[in-house]
């Protein structure tokens, strides 16, 4: 399942980097690093933000996570002492809408260097079925409130603080899985972290246009690797892949909204079914950090195969990759497979 690196000098330092954030973490004492020998201390919300935050950081940052490898990021509740850290921060990194008990603690931190990163990129509502195609079947799913009107989610964009995960009208935060959106996303970090630590800006800038790249060399292959299918439709029990199907012209036909947890109802199971069928859709995939019941049911209640799409919400040793790229390239050839790309 693991493909190989797109770009792995760049890519190897990266995982370097992650690898060594850990041990270095605890260290203030680098005399050679900055006027004061103290990295910038930064939090980040969950894993797509530590990444960032720890590529384009480098050596000069100390990077946090507060939802551990394994936990379900939607899940969190902070302890005392994860609050008072975030306080203790000199920067902090997050994405509204994800993590409810986040967005409080850090509204009430008093840290002067806080960044949305939902605010780097535009967002825009999806509900269980995006598409970069109208197929003329899909539209309002009756009697099931997160996939309304979802024929012009995609037209809509987000406005003011609407970040709410899986409401109806709420706007979808899952910017992470588009190469595209989380490259526009680690430019605005690499400048944050210039204005937060101005010693450091030219070694911000560099590692932000290393991981830029790379993200397009991502985008180019997942442009390339799904532009000739049998089908365009996939199925997934997380509807988190929205902005990744628009992206591509693809369509995602989620089993449940986008809330992980939420139980599909009788009559969309039903409709799944259908869609499978009309579409020629192979798979339903689950994800790592979820349970994969209501894959494997409806997998064998249509005939069709189950396989992983990891929404990288964290990485654990089940992870199909070491760190986002790679494990996004393990989607890709998931897709590929699923698909039938020619």
């Amino acid at each position: 399942m693991n493909v190989r690196r797109l770009i792995p000098t760049t890519a190897v330092a990266g995982a370097v980097v992650l690898g060594l954030t850990a041990l270095s973490a605890c260290s203030t004492s680098d005399a050679a690093d900055g006027g004061n020998g103290d990295k910038l201390k930064v939090t980040a919300s969950f894993y797509p933000m530590q990444f960032l935050t720890e590529r384009i950081g480098g050596e000069h940052v100390a990077v946090t996570s507060l939802t551990k490898p394994g936990v379900e990021p939607h899940d969190l509740e902070l302890t005392p002492r994860q609050i008072g850290s975030i306080s203790e921060s000199d920067y902090v990194l997050y994405l509204k809408g994800i993590q409810p008990a986040v967005d409080d603690a850090i509204k009430q931190s008093g840290v002067k260097n806080t960044v949305d990163a939902a605010t780097l990129t535009t967002l825009e509502n999806h509900g269980s079925e995006v598409s970069g195609h109208d197929h003329g079947h899909e539209g309002e799913h009756a009697g099931e409130e997160e996939h309304g009107h979802e024929e012009e989610a995609h037209e809509e964009h987000s406005e003011g603080d609407g970040h709410n995960h899986g409401e109806e009208g709420g706007a979808d935060p899952h910017i992470w899985l588009d190469p595209v959106k989380y490259a526009e996303v680690a430019k605005g970090v690499g400048k944050s972290l210039e204005k937060a630590d101005p010693d450091h800006a030219a070694d911000y800038k560099k590692n932000t246009d290393a991981l830029v790249a790379e993200l397009g060399e991502l985008n180019t292959a997942y442009e390339t690797g799904l532009k000739n299918t049998s089908t365009k439709t996939f199925i997934t029990t997380h509807s988190a892949f929205g902005y990744l199907a628009e992206r591509y012209g693809l369509t995602q036909q989620g089993i449940a909204g986008i809330d992980p947890e939420a139980e599909p109802s009788p009559a969309r199971i039903q409709e799944i079914h259908t869609i499978a069928e009309k579409e020629k859709a192979t798979t339903v995939f689950f994800e790592t950090l979820a349970s994969d019941r209501t894959a494997k049911t409806l997998a064998k209640d249509t005939g069709l195969k189950t396989g992983v799409l990891d929404p990288l919400e964290g990485i654990t040793d089940k992870s199909q990759g070491a760190d986002y790229i790679e494990v996004m390239e393990s989607n890709l050839a998931a897709l590929q497979k699923a698909l039938g790309a020619k």
